[in-house]
């Protein structure tokens, strides 16, 4: 596990670090609460990678495609306004999931029965207005 505090100005740096302590994992989780910058922080990533899609939160959508410049495909998924967890079967996650694509979920938590057993975990921490703190943790449930 590692942690960090960032002022949000310095976004960009906390998404290199953020890359970096990923690997080569493809499912990412975000958690924190609301405001906490997830998806502004996945905008940061996204420039990381290169992508040139505008970046906005899918929340209605539940999921956007990205595609970078060197054709890798991300899928960014909010599952906030999901009042059922099967719904994410109607749109397929587990096929996303096992797509080897890049897969960025915010709000997983209302999914946890369907995810993988293997995923990164990027917990942010509110400490003020302008910082904050991100938990970076590797997980693998081998029950």
């Amino acid at each position: 596990m590692i942690q960090f505090s960032y002022g949000v100005d310095a976004i960009s740096t906390a998404a290199k670090k953020v890359v970096e302590m990923a690997g080569s994992e493809k499912i990412w989780i975000f958690k924190g609460e609301m405001g906490a910058g997830k998806t502004t922080l996945i905008k940061a990533l996204a420039e990381e990678f290169h992508i040139q899609d505008q970046i906005s939160s899918p929340t209605f959508g539940i999921v956007n495609e990205y595609q970078n410049d060197s054709g890798d495909e991300f899928y960014h998924f909010d599952f906030y306004r999901l009042d059922d967890p099967t719904e994410s079967l109607d749109i397929g996650i587990e096929e996303y999931f096992y797509s080897q694509n890049y897969c960025w979920l915010e709000w997983a938590e209302k999914i946890a029965e369907f995810l993988p057993d293997q995923y990164f975990l990027v917990s942010i921490e509110i400490l003020s207005a302008t910082e904050r703190k991100i938990t970076l943790q590797h997980i693998q449930d081998v029950s």
